[in-house]
C-alpha cells in the first residue's frame, strides 16, 4: 500500500510543482487585479462541477462499486457497468454544457455578482467561462477512466494526468501575445489539457481491455446500488461546493485582489492535500475494500492507522512552515512581475487561515474510507453538511473584519467540525479504532513538529539577517536555505525516533493482503496488465 501512495503521491508531487511554475506565470503576468479575478472566476466553475458531479462523489460511489462487480460478476460485468455508467455521463454532462454555454451571463452575475458594476470584468469572466466550461466534459470521462483505473490498482496514469493541465497552460501563456489577452491564453490552455488528460488516462483503460463504449441504458441492480451510494455523496459534495461558491461569491464584493488572494493561498495549501491526503485515500479506499470483501477487519483497520502515521509524518512539517513562514513563502514563490509585496502579505494572512484547517484536510479522506469501502457514502455526507453549514456562517460572520481570511478561516473551522464528526460516526459503528503503534507515533511526530517548529522560529531571522545584503533573490534564497537544513533536520529526528526501519516495516505490514483481493483483481480471467502495471 505504501509504494503505492508514493506513486500517487510522487505524481502529485510533480502535478504540484509544475502547477507551482504554472501559477508563478500567472502571478507575473495577471498579477492579481481584476482580470486575474475574472479568469480564477471562470476557472473555478467548471471545477465546482466537477468535484458535484463527478471526482469527489463519483470517485467514492464509482470505486467501490466497480470493484464489488468486478470481484462477484467477473471482467464481462464489470465492462457493463462501466459502459452503462459511461452513458449516463455522457448523456447527463451534454445537457449540463449545452444549459452552461446559453445562460453563462446568468451564471456569472450569481456565482460573482460583485462583478455586476464592473462592466468590463463581468464580460470579461463570460467571456472566459464559455471557454473553460467544456473542461468539465472532458474531466468528468477521466474521472470515470480513473476510478476504473483505481479498482484495478492501476494508479499512474490518473495521478499524472493533471501535469497536462499544467503544462498545457504554461504553453498557452507562454503564446499569450497571439490571444486577446493573457487571461484568454489560460482559459484555452485549460480545454486544451482536458484532451490532452483524455487521451492519457483514456489510452490507460483501454490498454487494460476496460475501455467504455455507449450502451443502452438498463436500471439493474449494480446500477440502481450505485445510484443509492451517488445521491448522498453527490449532496455531501455539493454542500462542500457551496462553501466553495459562497467563498467566490463573497470576494468578488471584497477589494480586488481578494480572489487572488484566496487563489494563491489556497494553491499552497492543496500541496499537501493533494501530494499527502488525497494521494493516501486514493489507495487507503481500493485497499480497505479489498480487505473488508475478504472479510479482513483487522487488515482493514491496520492500513488505515498506517495510512494516517505516513500522512502526518509528512503533513507536519507543512503545517508548521506554513504558520510561522507565511510571508516568506508566498514573496520567495510569487513576488515577481504583476504580483507585489502587498499581494504577497495578503495571500500570506490568507495562508496562514487555511493552514488551522489543514491537518483535516489531510485526514478526512482517510477517515472516511471505512465508510466508502462499505459502500455507506451517506453517514460522511451529515458531517460533511453540518461543517459546511458552520463553515458557511462563519464566513458571513468573518467577512466583515477578516475580508478574505476570514474567509479561509471559516474554511478550516468548517473542515475541523466535519472531521471531529466523521471521528465520532467511525468510533461509533466501530470501524476505526487506534492501535500501540498509532498512538506511539502520535507521540513521536509531536516531538518531531515542534523540534521544526523551534527551528524555523530560531534560524528565519538569522537567515533573513545573513541574506540581508542580497538585492536580487533574495526571499527565494532565504526560502531555500530554510527548506534544505529544516527538512534535513526533520528527517533526522524522524529516522531518530522511529529507526531507520520505520518505513521498510511499514511496508511490510502493508503489503499482506487477503486471497479475496488476488481473486479480485489479479484473476486469470482478467485482461493482461500493462508494462508500467507494477508502477501503477
Amino acid at each position: 500500500m505504501i509504494e503505492r501512495i508514493l506513486t500517487v503521491g510522487g505524481y502529485t508531487l510533480v502535478s504540484r510543482l509544475t502547477g507551482f511554475f504554472r501559477d508563478v506565470m500567472l502571478a507575473a503576468i495577471l498579477g492579481a487585479g481584476p482580470a486575474a479575478d475574472a479568469f480564477f472566476v471562470a476557472f473555478r466553475l467548471p471545477n465546482h462541477f466537477r468535484a458535484i458531479f463527478a471526482e469527489g462523489a463519483f470517485n467514492a460511489a464509482f470505486i467501490p462499486a466497480y470493484a464489488r462487480v468486478r470481484a462477484q460478476g467477473g471482467p464481462a460485468a464489470a465492462k457493463l457497468f462501466g459502459d452503462r455508467i459511461f452513458t449516463l455521463l455522457i448523456a447527463t454532462q451534454l445537457v449540463l454544457l449545452a444549459l452552461a454555454l446559453v445562460f453563462t451571463p446568468q451564471v456569472i452575475a450569481l456565482l460573482a455578482p460583485g462583478f455586476s458594476h464592473e462592466p468590463q470584468q463581468f464580460a470579461l469572466a463570460v467571456n472566459l467561462t464559455r471557454i473553460t466550461f467544456p473542461y468539465l466534459l472532458l474531466i468528468t470521462l477521466v474521472t470515470l477512466w480513473g476510478g476504473i483505473l483505481n479498482a484495478l490498482h492501476r494508479f499512474a496514469a490518473a495521478a499524472a494526468a493533471p501535469i497536462l493541465l499544467n503544462l498545457s497552460m504554461m504553453g498557452a501563456l507562454a503564446l499569450a501575445a497571439f490571444f486577446p489577452g493573457a487571461g484568454y491564453a489560460a482559459a484555452w490552455g485549460v480545454v486544451i489539457s482536458g484532451v490532452l488528460q483524455a487521451v492519457l488516462v483514456g489510452g490507460d483503460t483501454w490498454r487494460t481491455g476496460f475501455m467504455t463504449a455507449l450502451r443502452a441504458l438498463r436500471w439493474d441492480d449494480d446500477v440502481r446500488r450505485f445510484f443509492k451510494a451517488l445521491v448522498p455523496a453527490t449532496i455531501g459534495s455539493a454542500g462542500t461546493q457551496l462553501a466553495l461558491f459562497a467563498d467566490t461569491i463573497i470576494a468578488t464584493f471584497l477589494s480586488a485582489g481578494a480572489l487572488s488572494a484566496l487563489y494563491y493561498a489556497d494553491r499552497i495549501d492543496q500541496l499537501p492535500i493533494g501530494v499527502i491526503g488525497i494521494a493516501v485515500g486514493t489507495v487507503l479506499v481500493p485497499e480497505m475494500t479489498s480487505r473488508v470483501a475478504g472479510g479482513d477487519e483487522a487488515g482493514a483497520r491496520s492500513a488505515q492507522n498506517r495510512a494516517i502515521e505516513f500522512a502526518l509524518l509528512l503533513a507536519i512539517p507543512c503545517v508548521v512552515a506554513f504558520l510561522v513562514i507565511p510571508d516568506l513563502i508566498m514573496r520567495g514563490l510569487f513576488m515577481r512581475g504583476r504580483f507585489t509585496g502587498a499581494d504577497a502579505h495578503a495571500a500570506a494572512m490568507t495562508l496562514v487561515a487555511y493552514t488551522v484547517g489543514l491537518v483535516p484536510f489531510v485526514l478526512i479522506r482517510s477517515v472516511v474510507a471505512p465508510f466508502l469501502a462499505r459502500g455507506d457514502t451517506a453517514t460522511p455526507v451529515k458531517a460533511a453538511l453540518t461543517g459546511t453549514a458552520v463553515n458557511i456562517v462563519f464566513k458571513v460572520v468573518l467577512m466583515g473584519p477578516l475580508a478574505q481570511v476570514g474567509l479561509a478561516l471559516a474554511t478550516s473551522i468548517g473542515a475541523w467540525i466535519n472531521f471531529i464528526l466523521v471521528l465520532w460516526f467511525a468510533a461509533r459503528a466501530g470501524l476505526i479504532a487506534s492501535d500501540a503503534t498509532l498512538r506511539s507515533s502520535l507521540i513521536k511526530l509531536a516531538v518531531a513538529g515542534f523540534s521544526f517548529f523551534i527551528f524555523l522560529i530560531i534560524a528565519a531571522p538569522i537567515v533573513t539577517s545573513l541574506l540581508s545584503s542580497l538585492s536580487r533573490f533574495r526571499s527565494e534564497l532565504e526560502l531555500l536555505v530554510l527548506a534544505v537544513f529544516g527538512g534535513a533536520l526533520y528527517a533526522g529526528i524522524v529516522v531518530t525516533l522511529f529507526g531507520r526501519r520505520w518505513l521498510s516495516l511499514m511496508r511490510e505490514r502493508a503489503q499482506t493482503a487477503p486471497a479475496a483481493r488476488i481473486e479480485a483483481f489479479e484473476g486469470t480471467s482478467a485482461p493482461a496488465a500493462g508494462p508500467d502495471a507494477d508502477l501503477s
